[in-house]
């Protein structure tokens, strides 16, 4: 599953329009939106889900939940990333189902930033996703607390960055991820 709202200027990436302007935060997020789905369709899964304008109400924790429960009903595990991690790769996609699929309940890779950029499960619950400072950078911390709390077997996988901030931009253009 990608998370990604949709590239309207003005609405998305808003702090990196001072740096490239609202049409240009705009085709920037097009962009790793497009390559997000193309890494996910390179790793292999099937279906892949694009959810932009049904997200629904609520916090992005409720949000995920939705779509968590969702996907569950039809698969025995789901993996859900952003559209903001170009440095996401097809390994890392790979390595996640190779995890839920040996039984771990939860694979998380962290962001530098302290969120996380990927998130596949094998189970739901309201709980993991309750009372979390989305957008903060305990994110991967509170997260990882809740899997604690529940009793889940999780997997920590590598560590990336996302493309938040100006300075996170010209490290994109430095590696040359688009």
């Amino acid at each position: 599953m990608v998370f990604a709202r949709p590239p309207v200027p003005g609405r998305v990436k808003t702090r990196l329009i001072p740096l490239l302007g609202k049409r240009g935060a705009a085709r920037l997020h097009a962009r790793m939106l497009a390559k997000a789905l193309r890494t996910a369709r390179a790793a292999g899964f099937d279906p892949v889900l694009l959810f932009s304008n049904r997200q629904g109400a609520g916090d992005l924790g409720a949000r995920m939940h939705r779509a968590f429960a969702r996907a569950l009903r039809d698969h025995e595990s789901a993996i859900l990333i952003g559209s903001d991690c170009p440095a996401l790769a097809v390994s890392d996609l790979r390595a996640a189902a190779r995890a839920l699929g040996k039984g771990t309940s939860a694979v998380l890779s962290p962001a530098e930033d302290g969120g996380y950029v990927l998130i596949g499960l094998r189970r739901s619950s309201r709980r993991l996703f309750r009372g979390i400072d989305w957008g903060g950078p305990r994110v991967f911390a509170q997260t990882r607390r809740r899997l604690a709390q529940l009793g889940w077997r999780w997997k920590r996988l590598r560590t990336l960055w996302d493309v938040d901030r100006p300075e996170d931009v010209m490290r994109l253009r430095r590696e040359k991820l688009l």
